[in-house]
């Protein structure tokens, strides 16, 4: 037997102000599409906003439905909206915020599992990484370079 050693680096900001000027826009962008999400179930509202090589910004939030697998996270809106309008635009920089209508959150909340996977199709199928930044409401701020710090076993057409 051989064990598998696997390792992810991040960068960690102490807060939103630390972010570069263009990352804080980005992140307003999420910011603003968190108001827009729909979630009367969880009452945990998340933004989510990308930069496209286009210069576009496409935004999306959460949108809960009574029968809970028909609903769609904030990031998987925003990827397949944005897929939907600009086919062949890539994705540069992804900005995430979540928390709770019940209590401030102020630890990074990262992408769940099924969008770690839609973003990790993105990222094979422009053959280029996509910075990814999370936050909750308030506190610090983590960047990950790529889809792969945060998915390290990803399964891609690979192996199709």
């Amino acid at each position: 037997m051989k064990k598998i050693t696997i390792e992810s680096t991040l960068d960690v900001f102490d807060n939103f102000d630390e972010l570069p000027s263009d990352v804080q826009s980005l992140m307003n962008s999420a910011k603003k599409a968190r108001l827009k999400a729909y979630a009367p179930y969880s009452n945990f509202l998340v933004g989510a906003a990308l930069l496209l090589d286009n210069g576009e910004v496409m935004t999306g939030s959460n949108q809960e439905n009574a029968s809970y697998p028909s609903g769609l996270c904030a990031e998987r809106t925003a990827i397949y909206y944005s897929g939907a309008k600009y086919p062949d635009a890539k994705i540069e920089k992804m900005c995430i915020i979540a928390g709770s209508v019940h209590n401030e959150t102020s630890s990074p909340i990262p992408p769940c599992g099924a969008c770690r996977q839609a973003i990790a199709e993105y990222e094979v199928k422009q053959e280029s990484p996509i910075e990814i930044y999370f936050m909750g409401e308030t506190g610090k701020v983590v960047k990950s370079e790529s889809l792969a710090n945060l998915l390290p076993l990803m399964f891609d057409k690979s192996f199709l």
